[in-house]
């Protein structure tokens, strides 16, 4: 049997161990520090953890959009989704 796996780049494992710590922060900050929900410009209260589902969800789809409408360089698409991740998180 013939069996296809994942090529473990340098930047696939990077992506995925930096997603992890950051789950791994989240929960700690979570632990110490329980959170309020609020409201900023999302039209729902969210807590710091739906925010960081909703701009990790959002840099998903930003690079999505980016890969497939735009011959830039992802470098830029990346800007970009970090700009939005940044924002979501601080006044979302």
């Amino acid at each position: 049997m013939n069996l296809e796996w994942m090529a473990w780049t340098i930047p696939t494992a990077t992506f995925f161990i930096t997603i992890a710590l950051i789950l791994i922060s989240m929960t700690v900050w979570e632990v110490m520090s329980p959170t309020i929900e609020r409201r900023g410009f999302l039209p729902l209260s969210t807590t710091r953890g739906d925010r960081l589902f909703i701009g990790l969800l959002g840099s998903a789809y930003i690079h999505l959009a980016w890969l497939g409408l735009s011959d830039i360089t992802i470098w830029v698409g990346f800007a970009i989704a970090l700009c939005w991740m940044v924002i979501v998180m601080r006044w979302g």
